[in-house]
């Protein structure tokens, strides 16, 4: 982010040309139609308001102008919402004008945004992948069918980390949650998916090297991009965005390219049982297994969906919020006592827990909710773009403008949350509040036809995950740091993630 101001900077003379200053004024919105924000500087617009945490930035904005708010961001008007009657309106009303994606350029590599159901606009082909995702993919149906899968990754979880819990007190040494979390997500992916683990429980080095794809992309995704706020710069990559996550995509999908083709020769083979798994659904459609067009798939677009839509989209973000979560009870010993003792009470002490199970565990389920709340794995949302120009509360959000939902803010507003910077999962016990996209108070999914497809998956990991480590294992910092001394600070991107690696030493219980 420090290194985007300077280069900024530096370029600050150059936009101040005749040409320049023309070519925004006649692309300029007309400002009084516009919702109220902060003003302006020449060229910039409100960059420099940013900071380097946008998501914080924005909420203490939106405390002087409201909760629709309206930036300019080098050539681009940003509409910001910030409360959960505004984001109802924008994901829920309007979203008919307001469901397409703002696609930065570092997701226009090798035309990413053509084949992810992430960013794709709402045409055939988003509606065809959407309808492949709700009725072949995740199915609870589907997801019940394959939980085994997913149990056992969990199971190699709890060895792995009782191997380190059981050596001498000497010998033990820090977990990094982080990467124990990550690489577990990335096996019960691809367990559910592909039926194989692509991460070794002993050397994780396929993991690493995934992890590092996957960082990598999500990274630059997140990078400020001079040629996303400044059209004319857009073909010249001065930061080297496109050129970086080109060489992250391209290893990615050379790997999922290889795993398809892999699957398609033991399909040719007569003894070939099906592994009754995403990519075997996947590749019956394609092959013309279900006659209907509208659910037809190419290879491409399965290599696209499995590369952004499930692993980089489902082990960033998952990864990320079981660390969070994992922080916030070492942060609060109190809370972290009351979910041991309800799954002792509901599951046993020698029982390993089962995803049936979570719907008897309603401190486990609130101490999730609590941690969406206060830690988004997205705390800006993906940006939205609008269609058309819609009205909102008497004033006008413009065709084509960005629109953001800064689910950060609405998190930590003292409006509706009582003590909002507090970790209190009591908040949601005999509450009816959820994130299935109908209270907008918290949306960690989104909300409307962008919800993310992938909730349902993503809710079964993290609480078994969660679940299991806090069961089988007690927790306690490493060199004597209390649990008041957590560092809790964060480090803004496209995933909301700790600034300073979780670490934590396991005892079996």
């Amino acid at each position: 982010m420090d290194s985007f101001f300077l280069l900024l900077n530096c370029f600050l003379c150059f936009f101040f040309t005749v040409t320049i200053l023309r070519f925004l004024k006649r692309n300029q919105t007309p400002a009084a139609k516009l919702p109220p924000g902060p003003a302006r500087l020449p060229i910039i617009g409100n960059i420099h308001n940013l900071g380097l945490n946008p998501h914080k930035s924005l909420a203490d904005l939106a405390k002087v102008h409201g909760p629709l708010m309206s930036l300019k961001l080098g050539q681009v008007t940003t509409i910001v919402a910030s409360s959960p009657a505004v984001a109802k309106e924008i994901l829920q009303k309007h979203d008919k004008f307001l469901s397409n994606r703002h696609v930065p350029l570092a997701l226009q590599t090798l035309d990413l945004h053509k084949f992810s159901i992430t960013m794709l606009p709402v045409e055939p082909r988003w509606r065809n992948l959407r309808r492949v995702c709700n009725s072949y993919i995740f199915t609870p149906q589907k997801l019940d069918s394959n939980q085994g899968l997913r149990r056992d990754k969990i199971v190699a979880l709890v060895e792995g980390v009782r191997r380190n819990a059981c050596c001498e007190e000497e010998e033990k040494v820090a977990v990094d949650v982080g990467k124990v979390a990550f690489r577990a997500t990335l096996n019960a992916l691809s367990a559910t998916i592909l039926s194989m683990d692509l991460a070794d429980e002993e050397t994780s080095e396929a993991a690493r090297k995934f992890k590092e794809l996957a960082s990598g992309m999500t990274h630059e995704a997140g990078t400020p991009n001079l040629g996303d706020f400044f059209h004319i710069l857009a073909r010249f990559d001065f930061q080297g965005i496109q050129r970086r996550i080109r060489g992250h995509l391209e290893k990615a999908l050379n790997l999922f390219e290889w795993l398809i083709d892999e699957r398609l020769r033991e399909h040719k083979s007569e003894s070939y049982v099906s592994a009754n798994d995403m990519l075997d659904t996947l590749l019956a459609i394609h092959g013309g297994g279900d006659n209907r067009e509208e659910v037809q798939m190419d290879l491409q677009r399965i290599k696209y969906l499995f590369l952004q839509d499930l692993f980089v989209a489902g082990t960033d973000t998952t990864a990320t919020t079981l660390e969070w979560a994992m922080t916030e009870l070492l942060h609060n010993p109190n809370a972290l006592t009351k979910v041991k003792e309800e799954l002792d009470q509901m599951i046993g002490k020698d029982h390993h827990l089962e995803e049936s199970d979570i719907s008897r565990l309603p401190y486990l389920q609130a101490v999730i909710k609590e941690t969406y709340r206060l830690h988004p794995p997205l705390p800006l949302l993906l940006p939205h773009k609008a269609g058309a120009d819609v009205e909102i509360d008497g004033f006008t959000v413009p065709k084509g403008a960005q629109v953001l939902v800064n689910l950060w803010a609405i998190g930590r507003d003292s409006m509706i949350w009582n003590d909002p910077n507090s970790f209190t999962p009591e908040r949601f016990l005999g509450s009816d509040v959820d994130v299935r996209g109908n209270h907008f108070e918290l949306i960690t999914f989104g909300a409307g036809r962008r919800i993310c497809p992938g909730m349902s998956l993503a809710h079964r990991m993290l609480h078994m995950m969660l679940g299991s480590l806090v069961h089988w294992f007690d927790w306690k910092l490493p060199d004597g740091v209390e649990p008041e001394q957590l560092d809790m600070k964060e480090k803004f991107g496209v995933t909301l993630q700790k600034a300073k690696p979780l670490l934590a030493i396991p005892t079996l219980r």
